[in-house]
């Protein structure tokens, strides 16, 4: 599995944050979707919906499970990867590039100062979660 890249923060319900001025990228972490196995299906909510920071913004199917999506951060989506209706697999593939899954206009980035930076996140998967 790869390793978290550390231009990013991490929820502890495995979701990644990416922070580029007032946009947030939000996707999982390629633990969660080695955990999840084969990503059958993406539900993603559509451009200008408004999400919650830790509240679901969507749901993700596998062969194995289905689980709910959590935003970082309180905002409006303003893309979404419209890639993943075709391909779902691109979140296990590339769980950290092309699968990515939603953008947001972060009404206030204060919720990403509260989440784990790379290292912290390895830890958390070293103590077993």
């Amino acid at each position: 599995m790869s390793r978290p890249p550390n231009d990013r923060k991490y929820t502890a319900t495995h979701e990644w944050a990416k922070v580029d001025g007032d946009l947030v990228t939000i996707g999982i972490t390629a633990f969660a979707a080695a955990e999840l196995t084969d990503i059958t299906y993406v539900e993603l909510p559509t451009v200008g919906t408004r999400v919650e920071a830790g509240r679901p913004f969507g749901e993700i199917e596998s062969v194995k499970a289905t689980g709910e999506l959590n935003s970082a951060v309180a905002g409006e989506v303003v893309e979404v990867n419209s890639a993943l209706a075709q391909e779902p697999g691109l979140v296990n593939s590339d769980p950290y590039g092309r699968g990515w899954m939603i953008r947001v206009r972060a009404a206030d980035l204060s919720p990403c100062d509260s989440l784990m930076d790379a290292a912290a996140y390895e830890a958390l998967l070293a103590g077993g979660r």
